[in-house]
């Protein structure tokens, strides 16, 4: 962080993105070490990162900080006890933090993306049905409004929303971005 602030004078925005699944199994199987790692990167990471950039943007009085939680961060998902709860834990660090940092002129909100086709989704479908994964896809978004996968550059957009400055009285939200399914459950 000192590099960039040393180059740049400042951070305007900070991206917290950081996401990993596990194997997909019932709590009882998922295992201390799988759910170490999850927790680790999932929610330490988002922590780590925090710390790290908070402090500039207090001193400077201002910025804007967007973690990526998860709708499985603000919902059930089943089998995946290690993801949710660490996405959980990003929705509780994200609301805490911008209570405490909004006196500073900082903003701190999160994104809850849902089924969107990234490699780690289709990592996440061929652990369901490793012959069948597309088809998988096709019932797991059944439930969707949409009836589809939500794409990489649809989650994109809501995140220069949220770090172009134009949101600056948005704080402590968590924002679907998972085509109104989580609006069902």
């Amino acid at each position: 962080m000192d590099a960039t602030v040393n180059e740049f004078g400042k951070i305007d925005g900070f991206f917290n993105n950081a996401g990993i699944e596990g194997r997909q199994n019932l709590t009882e199987d998922f295992g201390a070490d799988e759910f170490t790692k999850v927790v680790s990167v999932n929610l330490n990471g988002v922590f780590y990162g925090m710390a790290a950039v908070l402090k500039i943007m207090r001193e400077q009085g201002y910025g804007s900080v967007l973690n990526s939680a998860s709708v499985g961060g603000i919902r059930g998902v089943g089998n995946q006890s290690g993801y949710s709860a660490s996405k959980h834990g990003v929705v509780g660090l994200t609301r805490n933090s911008a209570v405490e940092y909004g006196q500073y002129g900082i903003t701190i909100n999160a994104i809850a993306p849902g089924a969107i086709m990234t490699a780690m989704v289709e990592a996440s479908l061929k652990q369901m049905d490793p012959e069948n994964w597309e088809e998988a896809g096709m019932q797991f978004v059944s439930v969707n409004p949409f009836k589809r996968f939500g794409k990489p550059e649809e989650v994109a957009s809501v995140v220069a929303f949220f770090l172009s400055g134009e949101a600056p009285f948005v704080n402590g939200t968590v924002l679907p971005i998972d085509g109104g399914q989580s609006a069902k459950y």
